[in-house]
């Protein structure tokens, strides 16, 4: 990882799972605030849904991986979107999948399918802290959150990562008992309205997972990371989420994105 230069110093975390906006900066002259920062990462697209074919490469602590491939649905918005992830391979997880229900000023749903025990199940407020299928990204990591989840404030605007010169941004959490993280920061390239590299904190203050977001690439007039590595600071292991293809308004069948049509699809009871 390139190193952030400088002074001293994050969905939805932009986990590389969400797109970010044609190309546009800000006027040389000005420093927008934080929160108008952060509308523009997450006014991403306007694109009724996206489709996405991509795998995770989880290492652990000794450099040993193990790859895990899925495919990401989203309908909606930001903040009022439904979104699946089901896990094509290995074998061990194929058909292993996680479904996402988010609407404005609500605490959003998840729900996650086991072929093992065949059988939806609702994801507990306890869980969301958990590592999601054995990944460095946890439930919390893995959903959407709201513009309005977080308060923002900038704290730098000269620091560069990846050649991006960025600006810094603190997110407090609105209602902590929300979130796992007491605070996250973000480092917001300039040039485009993208989160290239993000730091998490958990409630103790102590820095838990960092986020680093690489390989920005144009799809149909829209950039996004195609790379982005989290890595667990106590265990010393990581994850790289690697975005293979990317397809947008395909009309996907919204009965799917539900609990039922979620079980239907992956052949529960049958």
């Amino acid at each position: 990882m390139n190193r952030i230069s400088g002074p001293s110093k994050a969905l939805a975390v932009c986990l590389g799972l969400t797109l970010c906006l044609p190309a546009r900066g800000f006027a040389a002259d000005t420093t927008p605030d934080a929160q108008k920062v952060m509308e523009d990462v997450y006014r991403q697209d306007t694109n009724h849904d996206i489709v996405m074919k991509a795998s995770f490469l989880v290492f652990d602590a000794q450099g040993h991986s193990v790859k895990k491939e899925f495919i990401f649905r989203r309908i909606g918005s930001a903040g009022d979107s439904k979104m699946e992830v089901v896990f094509t391979a290995p074998k061990e997880i194929r058909g292993v999948a996680l479904l996402e229900v988010n609407q404005p000023g609500l605490q959003e749903l998840q729900y996650i399918y086991t072929p093992a025990t065949d059988r939806v199940r609702g994801v507990v407020a306890q869980e969301r802290s958990a590592r999601f299928i054995g990944t460095d990204f946890t439930f919390e990591d893995i959903g959407e959150r709201g513009l309005g989840d977080f308060a923002y404030r900038t704290i730098g605007d000269s620091e560069t990562v990846d050649g991006h010169k960025t600006y810094k941004i603190e997110a407090t959490p609105v209602d902590g008992s929300r979130s796992q993280y007491k605070y996250v920061y973000y480092w917001v390239a300039q040039d485009v309205p993208v989160i290239l590299f993000a730091e998490m904190y958990d409630a103790q203050g102590q820095k838990v997972r960092v986020l680093h977001a690489t390989d920005l690439k144009r799809e149909s007039g829209v950039w996004g990371a195609r790379h982005t590595e989290m890595r667990t600071v106590q265990d010393g292991t990581r994850t790289v989420l690697t975005i293979d293809s990317v397809k947008f308004n395909t009309k996907p069948d919204e009965k799917l994105f539900t609990p039922q049509g979620l079980a239907e699809a992956l052949g529960v009871g049958k």
